[in-house]
């Protein structure tokens, strides 16, 4: 059986650590998702605006998706507050060009591998109900949807964890 859209044997897909260079990619990406569907709220203007600051300094871990050379994909593991998990899965965003090529997924796997490396039991995330495709990505990797969480987003109304022990 044959997958369609996947990566061909011609292009290359190479998930790297964010640096300087992916800073505008990492906010692009991100941005072109949230005001396609949402708004920019305060905390997206935070984390994208100064990812080093308030992701990787404290922690925390930005995977950059390149496909043939050219960033994608990108995806933050955010060290969490709550001390029911380690980080929060967030930023998570691909290009529409290259969406259907299971990018999200690879880079999903990518994080959870990560979030192990350092330790992590369990993660959450938070999104929207809306984003059909994404919850689907999610529950495909181990998700499962939770109750009762706090958010600092409008637009979150379904918060979900994975336990990885």
């Amino acid at each position: 059986m044959v997958a369609k859209n996947l990566l061909s044997v011609t292009e290359t897909l190479t998930i790297v650590p964010f640096s300087d260079e992916h800073r505008d990619a990492f906010r692009k990406l991100n941005e072109e998702w949230i005001t396609k569907y949402f708004k920019m709220e305060e905390m997206d203007r935070i984390s994208l605006n100064q990812p080093k600051e308030y992701i990787l300094d404290k922690g925390g871990y930005i995977a950059v998706a390149l496909f043939n050379g050219e960033p994608v994909g990108v995806c933050a593991l955010i060290p969490s507050k709550n001390p029911d998990y380690e980080f929060e899965l967030a930023k998570m965003g691909v290009s529409p060009s290259v969406q259907g090529k299971g990018i999200g997924k690879l880079l999903g796997q990518h994080i959870l591998e990560k979030g192990k490396s350092l330790g992590a039991k369990r993660i959450f995330l938070e999104s929207n109900r809306k984003l059909t495709p994404a919850l689907s990505l999610y529950k495909k990797l181990g998700f499962v949807e939770i109750k009762g969480k706090q958010s600092p987003y409008e637009r979150s109304d379904i918060q979900m964890e994975i336990s990885l022990d």
